[in-house]
Formats: structure tokens, C-alpha cells, sequence
């Protein structure tokens, strides 16, 4: 048994309550459709990086494990040992559907492209170059890699949230919200026609006693 106040002004209040969480179902589903297909894209792009990624790491570990069998381990250790390039990220949010993800702005000391090499080539081998070539063509990748991640986890949080919020709003509040406007109406028709009757019965009771007021009153005319 619903515990409202059977008045016309809860189920006029109810009614509201009703339409407003209707407007808000249909605006999170819209949210949620919405959050699902650019996560499904960002998803597919994710899995496009990190194969990228992947295979540029490898590429990078075999053309080092090529230089190091060259090479000794003091030379290699002197080659890095001061670094020639040095790069910053800038991160900047981005709202997409309220969700506040992250945009990942690289900035390198130097705009030379080849100015990677922290070491002359007199004494290093061509393979430690490949290696070091191999790791900066795979950097770019690697810093959108990490920027697209964070907005696959961000968008999936606020997906389960408002997936959340929807089932609230689907299968408790607004089923709720009726059963009681239905309990109210149903009570308020009670009382109507509760009223209704002792209006009739009221009525049919004056009119009795009309009658037997006037039966006595031509009773008294005719004595």
C-alpha cells in the first residue's frame, strides 16, 4: 500500500515528478547511446594504436638488442648518458557529452626532427641509430596510445554511471511515481462517488421529507 497523502495536489505534484523523470529517462538514454558509439570508436582506435605501438616497441627492443651485441655495455652507457632532445606534454581537457577527457599536446626543445642523437657515430654501431630512429618514429603513437586509454576509461565510467541512473530512473522512480498516481486516482474516484452517493441519499431524504411535509400541510387544508 503506497503511504502518499491521497489529495489532488500530491497527484498533481506526483504528475510533475512523473513528467520531469520521463524527460530525464529519455535524455540519459540519449546520453548513454551517445557515450557508447564514441567510445566504440575510440575502443577501435585504441586497439589501432596499441597494435601500432606493439609492433614500433618491437621493433625498437630488437634493433637495441642488435646494438648492444655490437657494442659494449660502457659505450652504450655513455652514448645516453646525456640526453640531446628533451620533450614536454601539454594536457588540455576536452568535454565530450560532459565528460571532461584529456588532449595531449607534445612540445620538443628543438623542431629538428633528427635531432635525436645524444652521441657522435664515430663510436657507436648504425644499429644503436636504428634503434633510437625506431623509438622516436614510435613516440607520437605512443603519447596518443595513453591519451586515447584515458578517455576509453573516463567515457566508461560515465557510461556505467548513467547506465546506473537510467535502470534508477526505468525500474524504480518512475514505476514508483505511477503506482502511486494510480493509488491516488483510484482513491480520489472512491471519495467522488462516496460523495456522490450521500449527495443522492441527501437529496432522496429531503425529498421524502418535502413530500411529508406537504402531505401534512394538505392534511391540515383539508381539516
Amino acid at each position: 500500500m503506497p503511504t502518499v497523502n491521497p489529495t489532488r495536489m500530491e497527484l498533481t505534484r506526483l504528475k510533475g515528478k512523473l513528467a520531469t523523470a520521463s524527460r530525464g529517462h529519455k535524455l540519459l538514454k540519449d546520453k548513454r547511446d551517445e557515450l557508447m558509439r564514441q567510445f566504440l570508436d575510440l575502443v577501435r582506435v585504441n586497439m589501432s594504436l596499441r597494435q601500432r605501438v606493439e609492433e614500433g616497441l618491437k621493433t625498437a627492443n630488437k634493433n637495441f638488442a642488435l646494438a648492444r651485441a655490437a657494442m659494449s655495455d660502457e659505450t652504450v652507457e655513455v652514448a645516453f648518458m646525456a640526453s640531446k632532445q628533451e620533450i614536454e606534454v601539454e594536457v588540455a581537457p576536452k568535454n565530450v557529452m560532459s565528460v571532461n577527457i584529456p588532449q595531449f599536446t607534445v612540445k620538443t626543445r628543438t623542431s629538428d626532427e633528427s635531432d635525436i642523437y645524444s652521441y657522435g657515430f664515430a663510436f657507436t654501431s648504425s644499429d644503436l641509430d636504428d634503434a633510437v630512429s625506431s623509438l622516436a618514429a614510435v613516440q607520437a603513437d605512443m603519447v596518443k596510445l595513453a591519451e586515447v586509454e584515458k578517455a576509453c576509461q573516463l567515457m566508461a565510467a560515465e557510461i556505467e554511471k548513467t547506465r546506473r541512473r537510467v535502470n534508477a530512473l526505468e525500474h524504480i522512480m518512475i514505476p514508483q511515481y505511477q503506482k502511486d498516481i494510480k493509488y491516488i486516482s483510484m482513491k480520489l474516484d472512491e471519495n467522488e462517488r462516496s460523495t456522490q452517493i450521500r449527495l443522492m441519499k441527501v437529496k432522496d431524504m429531503m425529498l421524502e421529507e418535502a413530500h411529508h411535509y406537504k402531505e401534512k400541510e394538505e392534511k391540515k387544508a383539508a381539516g
